[in-house]
């Protein structure tokens, strides 16, 4: 094997990892600004994980760069344990707690939105939800759908953009969906049948017609970003959805190594296929980590607006045993999902 047939092979593995610790540092660094801010003191950030390879102080807060990049963390004081110091997190008020919490999710949403928006500008018109053109022997003009059709609802589900049209179709699995389209400013129902195409054991419909493009204007591109990034985060929700309704086995789901994989095919794709990807997964980030688990950032905050609304706070012993076992549960569950990412690879 040639050094450069390896390099290709390592190269979109490297850039995988890399953007993976981003989201964390994005993440981490969204807690410690906002710890700044509210002048809670941080005894130590934190980039990766394992043994540290630099470390140096600055003011009251240790830096480090650790061996394995595979996370990291903001270690406020006062946090998981009673801390006397006046400027500790569990001494702030709960909004000002609220916000720290909410802080890295938050970043991690704002990088989403940032990605999406280098989509919008890299492309050369703006995407929209009407059918522009056929592709040749295309199944579904057969079913009446035309030229011109903006397309509105698939099986329910409103459609706003050309993701949300991908979406809608990904979750029919015999290439039928019911269809409303508006025609001439009226509204029209169709059944529409497609041809599929299998991946991984699930049938998808092989879409057979272009959507139409615009001219990009200022309020279009951030239109367009708003609406594509909603549509990012609606499909965070689905998947969730079609889990717990059974659509989807746990085995369907990837975990570390599964989503580094993704990333890395993307990588050797395109540009475009790239950053999709990306987006999808620090806005999948930055939404889960609010779910009221715990061990997530969700669980804490839900704790806080309990906290706030009957002045009371839950015993730190009690609230580091259900951290613990969330911890332990979350830890397994990823064990579970990594060995199956590792199977589906061989």
């Amino acid at each position: 094997m040639s050094l450069s047939s390896v390099w290709n092979t390592v190269y979109p593995i490297i850039i995988a990892i890399l953007f993976f610790e981003l989201i964390v540092i994005i993440h981490e660094g969204g807690h410690f600004i906002a710890a700044k801010l509210m002048k809670i003191k941080v005894n130590e950030f934190a980039i990766g994980m394992g043994p540290k390879i630099i470390s140096f102080g600055k003011g009251e807060t240790k830096y480090s760069v650790r061996l394995f990049p595979v996370g990291g963390f903001c270690a406020m004081e006062g946090e998981d344990q009673e801390s006397d110091n006046e400027r500790s997190f569990s001494s702030k008020k709960v909004r000002a707690r609220i916000f720290v919490v909410v802080a890295g999710a938050l970043m991690n949403l704002l990088l989403g939105f940032i990605i999406v928006l280098c989509i919008v500008c890299s492309q050369n018109l703006v995407g929209t939800a009407t059918v522009a053109k056929f592709e040749e022997d295309a199944v579904s003009i057969k079913s009446g759908l035309q030229v011109g059709d903006e397309i509105k609802i698939i099986d329910g589900m409103r459609i706003y953009t050309p993701t949300d049209v991908q979406t809608g179709f990904s979750r029919s699995s015999d290439g039928s969906v019911e269809m409303i389209v508006n025609r001439n400013g009226k509204n029209v129902k169709l059944d529409v049948k497609f041809n599929t195409e299998e991946y991984e054991g699930h049938n998808f419909i092989k879409m057979d017609f272009w959507l139409l493009g615009k001219e990009k204007t200022f309020t279009g591109i951030l239109s367009s970003t708003a609406g594509n990034f909603m549509s990012y985060a609606r499909m965070v929700f689905l998947s969730v959805h079609d889990l717990l309704v059974g659509k989807y086995g746990i085995s369907d789901l990837s975990g570390p190594v599964g989503a580094v994989s993704v990333v890395s095919t993307a990588v050797k794709t395109n540009m475009a296929s790239m950053l999709r990807i990306m987006a999808l997964l620090t806005i999948n980030v930055g939404l889960f980590n609010l779910f009221p688990i715990p061990a997530l950032d969700g669980w804490r905050l839900f704790m806080l607006v309990a906290e706030g609304i009957t002045k009371k706070k839950l015993p730190s012993k009690w609230e580091y045993i259900i951290n613990a076992a969330g911890l332990v549960l979350l830890l397994a569950f990823m064990f579970f999902v990594t060995f199956s990412d590792i199977t589906k690879l061989f």
